[in-house]
């Protein structure tokens, strides 16, 4: 009996030191027989304090991250010792989908690094974790723990912590660029990495009030965006995410990275699926096909004037002028790839002509057209001095300068067209790397330049033309008129920001300023002429817009009644087992006009859109609108025009051509039914 006394004795006193140790041992629970934990802390220095809090679960068992998801607990520590400071570092976790709820958190051993500022004369850390682990059913467990930090650090402990440290996501070099937009309950987030990306998952901290749904991650090379349902978790309302600052581990192949994004309401460009292949002989053919559209044949018709000006028109001399302009062309779409890198970097909204919803920018063109007009009329002619001439002659070979800048000019008056192929290769360009986007446009600069390339390489065409004589100076004439017309135009888009009454003192003060101008320089006679045929061409608009409403096979105006465009409009028409044509417009858009004359104002159009289940939506996006930016957007789309058409056989919506034809349209809303 003695014997047995002594024995208990010694071993309490082995154990008690130990119970107080720098090493819990492992702890388990009686209540939860599938987990255990151990503390491990190393000898506090100044009151700091580094601790290790390893996790072992059984398998088919899980515990939770710092953010849980759609459900679970975080792991918690209650500490019973003061602590001015503690820093838990939370591993890189893994996502759990079990009917269809979403969990973030760790399977298997896990160790969390933890470091505390406590005060110096503190002896021992005393606390409770509780930790919440789940399979078929959830278990919360407490584990009261008690160390004393004035013991050494148990063996091996620096080299764990700084493995534990090591499964901690980096503050900075996996990826950079990241951007986060919001919009009626979707959270768009993008980040760009040099190295490209194999199946990186993405983590949220889920701010309080906030559910957030599993991302769906699209990969385009460098460049990936994850959309995520937000809803408040009860009634399944969108809850207010602008302008609050996001916490995100986004991990791939083995590495991860932590960052902190705020929350704007400019939506990312969803990557392309078209092979970059396609999309460059796409940005060919939508290049090529911008010569042919209204906005550019007036430079075109400037650039013919030019050539017939050569009276021996030499093979070498037509050679270097249309090479100029080819390169004006495409050092223009260089600039233009140069401007929409900037806007990417700068995690702005981006869209093809979208200078042409700055009223500075219309006004400037209104300026320059408007003097190549009245230099057409051949009010003035620009002189330069012979020290200038001689410098663009001798650099330029016989004043290719102004050649080229003519391919500028013809370049920025192409950027409110969005003809065939040309939109579906830019929205790939702005949504892909920024290698491709600059290939895609200098595809679009070479397709556009395509044709000056071919003058310049048979300058034998130019021969065709007929010889200079007096006929010149009518041709002068009539491309003065079609560059009139564009600047005519341009005041017209001017109406938008600075209201009709401006507008139209604008164009009445250009027209005023050009008959003026033909008296003095021509005489009176000619004055009075022009003045004649100026009042004709008015007289002749007013009768043909009067006879157009009776006669002509478009309506005198537009009679759908038109509603706002938005996502809510799209959904409640479905629900109501309605179809939709949506129809995404601006006023500096050629292509829209031309879509809107030849199509939607014909009479069976006009017909089918005032159908009763029919719901006409349209978007202005004449001036910018972030709601209608995020709308183009989120259909990996870039320009206008933009149409759609939904119904019940059509959920998901069907894109048509930028050109609209009359039968393909009516031919989907009849497929759009039920």
């Amino acid at each position: 009996m003695y014997l047995f006394l002594r024995a208990l004795a010694l071993s309490l006193c082995l154990w008690l030191p130990a119970s107080w140790a720098a090493d819990s041992g492992w702890l388990e629970s009686p209540l939860n027989t599938h987990a255990r934990v151990k503390f491990r802390t190393d000898q506090a220095e100044n009151g700091a304090l580094r601790l290790l809090l390893d996790v072992q679960l059984a398998e088919g068992w899980k515990t939770y991250w710092r953010s849980p998801g759609e459900g679970g607990i975080a792991p918690e520590i209650t500490l019973q010792t003061k602590v001015d400071k503690l820093d838990w570092g939370w591993p890189t976790p893994q996502r759990f989908d079990v009917s269809g709820i979403s969990t973030q958190g760790y399977q298997g051993d896990t160790t969390f690094p933890v470091t505390l500022q406590i005060p110096p004369d503190a002896r021992r850390l005393q606390g409770v974790l509780t930790l919440s682990t789940c399979s078929s059913v959830c278990v919360l467990t407490d584990f009261p723990f008690d160390l004393d930090i004035r013991q050494p650090a148990p063996q091996g402990f620096n080299l764990a912590f700084t493995q534990a440290q090591g499964t901690l996501p980096l503050k900075a070099g996996m990826f950079a660029q990241v951007q986060a937009g919001y919009h009626n309950g979707e959270l768009y987030v993008s980040a760009h990495r040099a190295e490209g990306w194999q199946k990186p998952e993405i983590f949220f901290d889920v701010p309080e009030g906030a559910d957030f749904a599993k991302p769906k991650v699209d990969v385009d090379g460098e460049r990936l965006v994850a959309k995520v349902l937000v809803t408040d978790g009860w009634e399944g309302n969108a809850p207010a995410l602008l302008g609050q600052a996001l916490s995100i581990v986004i991990s791939d192949s083995g590495t991860a990275q932590q960052a902190r994004v705020e929350v704007s309401d400019v939506l990312p460009v969803m990557p392309s699926k078209l092979p970059l292949g396609s999309a460059i002989l796409l940005a060919l053919l939508g290049g090529l096909i911008l010569n042919l559209m209204p906005c550019v044949l007036p430079v075109l018709a400037m650039k013919l004037g030019s050539v017939l000006q050569l009276e021996n028109r030499e093979r070498s001399v037509v050679r270097r002028q249309f090479l100029a302009s080819a390169s004006g062309i495409i050092v223009s779409f260089w600039a233009l790839a140069g401007l929409m890198t900037a806007l990417r970097l700068s995690q702005q909204a981006v869209g093809w002509g979208i200078q042409f919803q700055s009223p500075w920018f219309i006004g400037l063109m209104v300026l320059v057209t408007g003097l190549f007009s009245a230099n057409l009329f051949g009010f003035f002619s620009i002189g330069l001095g012979s020290n200038t001439t001689t410098r663009l002659a001798t650099a330029g070979g016989n004043g290719r300068g102004g050649h080229f800048w003519q391919g500028v000019f013809a370049t920025l008056l192409a950027t409110p067209c969005s003809a065939p192929f040309l939109g579906t290769a830019v929205a790939f360009a702005l949504a892909a790397t920024l290698s491709d986007l600059w290939m895609v446009f200098t595809a679009l600069g070479v397709g556009m330049s395509l044709p000056w390339l071919l003058i310049a390489a048979f300058p034998a065409v130019a021969r065709l033309l007929p010889k200079p004589g007096p006929w010149m100076n009518r041709l002068r004439v009539i491309l003065g008129l079609m560059m009139l017309v564009s600047s005519l135009w341009l005041i017209s888009l001017l109406a938008v920001h600075a209201g009709i009454v401006i507008a139209l003192i604008l164009a009445g003060t250009l027209l005023t300023t050009l008959c003026v101008l033909v008296g003095v320089h021509y005489g009176r006679r000619i004055f009075l002429n022009w003045n004649a045929v100026l009042l004709l061409l008015i007289g002749v608009a007013f009768t043909v817009a009067m006879l157009n409403g009776d006669r002509g096979r478009l309506p005198m105006k537009d009679n759908v009644q038109w509603q706002p465009l938005s996502e809510q409009a799209i959904t409640q028409a479905l629900s109501e087992n309605k179809r939709v044509f949506v129809d995404v417009t601006a006023d500096w858009c050629i292509t829209c006009k031309v879509n809107k004359y030849n199509v939607l104002l014909r009479d069976d159009v006009q017909k089918a859109l005032n159908e009763p289940d029919m719901v006409a939506l349209r978007g202005d996006w004449t001036t910018r609108s972030s709601s209608i930016s995020q709308f183009l957007q989120k259909r990996g789309v870039v320009a206008v025009p933009f149409n759609q058409i939904y119904g019940p056989d059509l959920p998901d919506g069907e894109i048509l051509s930028p050109l609209l034809d009359r039968k393909t349209v009516l031919k989907t809303f009849d497929n759009a039914k039920e």
